[in-house]
């Protein structure tokens, strides 16, 4: 489980979980007449369960922008909400794939327990997000047999990127799930780790303002923070 940080610490970035206030909650859901009979969206902020931030869209009214994605017995409709940055009572990275393991179908778990040590090799942290991730934050079925792995790898400078994302090729060889997600870097910009394993020059960098293409030198030192 991922428990919130301190509001204020930093703004929230890509990935990260948004928690929003009661009062919040009601001023999101009053606005919206499509989703003021949603009884699983009424249950959101009586359990305390987090939003996710999201990209802004052109033109988007002021406030942070937030979504939300419904497990499969929702219809998998994915919510797009705004908050007032004053009804943000907290905010938290993505759960760590330790933490989230519990939670996976059991023929996952020796590839998250390799991907672990991998990380834990690489100086690199992995968390999870997309099904497995809101499956252990709500304790809803949000993983089906269907599902991939999104997983957030974030690097340091010491990491060998391409040695890495070589050997979670290798892992995912072996996997029962396709391994999706991003190579993230301290600047916070993130590329998809398949990008980088397939030696392309030129990456599709993503960050919560922009999506733009970057050299993948370029790329790599700027996310080490060089």
């Amino acid at each position: 489980m991922t428990w919130p940080c301190k509001h204020g610490e930093r703004p929230p970035g890509r990935h990260d979980l948004v928690f929003v206030s009661p009062a919040g909650w009601r001023a999101m859901l009053d606005s919206r007449d499509d989703l003021a009979a949603d009884s699983l969206l009424a249950r959101w902020p009586k359990m305390r369960w987090p939003t996710i931030r999201r990209r802004a869209l052109p033109g988007e009214a002021t406030g942070l922008a937030l979504g939300l994605p419904l497990p499969p017995s929702a219809g998998k409709k994915r919510i797009s909400l705004l908050v007032d940055l004053g009804h943000v009572a907290s905010i938290a990275r993505p759960p760590l794939l330790r933490q989230a393991r519990a939670y996976a179908p059991l023929n996952w778990w020796s590839t998250l327990d390799r991907l672990d040590a991998l990380a834990l090799r690489h100086a690199v942290n992995v968390r999870v997000f997309g099904s497995l991730a809101w499956q252990s934050l709500t304790g809803l079925d949000y993983v089906t047999n269907r599902s991939d792995l999104d997983v957030l790898f974030e690097f340091q400078g010491e990491t060998d990127i391409d040695r890495f994302v070589a050997e979670v090729a290798a892992i995912e060889a072996d996997a029962p799930m396709r391994l999706d997600g991003e190579l993230m870097g301290a600047d916070g910009d993130a590329v998809n780790w398949r990008e980088v394993h397939g030696g392309a020059s030129e990456l599709l960098v993503k960050s919560i303002e922009r999506v733009a293409l970057l050299g993948r030198h370029q790329f790599i030192s700027g996310a080490m923070g060089s």
